[in-house]
């Protein structure tokens, strides 16, 4: 039992991490283009 629990556990925050990952490239490449809209301006 404590081994099924155990592999839920590190599931799950491999899922989170995935999730947290994806979510700081998002982040990076969003204010990466922000930054690239403002140099074009005169």
């Amino acid at each position: 039992m404590f081994t099924t629990i155990m592999t839920w556990v590190g599931a799950m925050f491999g899922v989170a991490v995935l999730l947290v990952m994806a979510a700081g490239a998002f982040v990076v490449d969003f204010d990466d283009a922000a930054d690239d809209r403002k140099a074009k301006k005169p």
